[in-house]
């Protein structure tokens, strides 16, 4: 018995030190020491051995068993370490890159409504166009047929600029009407064009701020007539709010278009049976447009004789409160956590 003892003891710390893994580890645990392992059967013999031989080979048999568990606690810690090694090899990581954070955020309700324009009016064959966010008197007021006393001019509506180095007058543009002149005097006729952008205006509360959004559309070419330009508007309005609006257009005045025309819709909120929104008259403002006056057609060198022409122009943040029901302009711009997560979708 106690040559089995010892051939046991040194068979198994031998396998433990050929080990490769901690699963193997495991299983020659299992095989020394479980139940039916092979030191647990060997103990069981000792009821065939003599009253004074017990004591020794059982304190033998527990030297054993102690030595086993050293050893093998031993080769578990060294197993481990070197599978620690090899994953760090493995798996390293340059620490000195900065932290990534999933991505967050989605696409703020103005930015939304200015896409869903820009994609009805492309896919009717108006292309977007930019021009410049600081802009001369010509191309704001004059161009445009707006007289030099009309209160548009004055400083508690525009952001005026110290003057250029020819001594021009500069300002904040006031309308995106700017890039239609713009570009009739760089391109011939037919044109047709929206031109999106942010302008400003000295005005503060509610239903205003100090920097919109705009959208400036406009068509030139021969024959054109306000039965078009009806058309367009209607098709627009109906696809931008996904509903059969009624559309009515006004009669008006603006300084750049003769005839002119304020565009009203059926009012989103009531159908037509009176709220606060529309004040009981079941008909909400949305946009100004009307046939391009001559004199700004002459102003920019297009023959009126030969060329007319419509444009319209629409607020983005007015038409982006009634679509997603917003009632206080001002929450566009205060970064208002809790109305970013409410109205800016992924």
């Amino acid at each position: 018995m106690r040559e089995q003892l010892q051939a046991l003891q040194q068979e198994a710390l031998t396998r433990l030190q050929g080990a490769g893994s901690v699963a193997e580890l495991e299983q020659i645990r299992v095989q020394t020491l479980g139940k039916k392992g092979s030191l647990t059967l060997l103990l069981r013999g000792l009821a065939g051995v003599s009253v004074a031989e017990r004591p020794v080979l059982g304190e033998l048999a527990n030297a054993l068993k102690d030595a086993f568990n050293v050893a093998l606690q031993r080769r578990m810690e060294i197993l481990q370490e070197e599978d620690l090694a090899r994953r760090l090899v493995a798996e390293q990581l340059d620490v000195t890159l900065p932290g990534r954070v999933p991505p967050q955020g989605g696409i703020h309700p103005i930015s939304r409504a200015l896409g869903e324009i820009i994609a009805i009016f492309s896919s009717m064959g108006f292309p977007p166009a930019t021009g410049p966010e600081v802009e001369d008197d010509w191309h704001n007021f004059e161009a445009l047929n707006i007289p030099a006393d009309h209160p548009a001019r004055e400083m508690h509506d525009t952001f005026y600029l110290p003057p250029g180095i020819k001594g021009e007058k500069r300002l904040l543009r006031t309308h995106t009407s700017t890039v239609q002149i713009r570009v009739m005097e760089s391109r011939k006729p037919p044109l047709r064009v929206i031109a999106p952008g942010k302008v400003f205006r000295c005005d503060s509360d509610l239903t205003h701020t100090p920097m919109f959004h705009q959208v400036e559309g406009f068509l030139v070419d021969e024959g054109v007539h306000f039965g078009q330009l009806k058309g367009i508007l209607e098709r627009f309005l109906r696809l931008f709010f996904a509903r059969e609006l009624p559309v009515r257009f006004r009669p008006s005045f603006f300084p750049f278009t003769e005839p002119s025309a304020e565009a009203d819709m059926g009012c989103l909120f009531c159908d037509g049976g009176g709220c606060r929104v529309c004040k009981g008259t079941g008909w909400i403002e949305v946009l100004g447009c009307g046939l391009i006056h001559p004199n700004v057609l002459a102003n920019v060198g297009i023959d009126q004789e030969r060329y007319s022409g419509f444009a319209f122009g629409m607020g983005v943040e007015r038409l982006a409160m009634l679509k997603y029901g917003i009632q206080d302009l001002r929450l566009f711009f205060e970064n208002d956590l809790r109305f970013l997560q409410q109205h800016a979708r992924l």
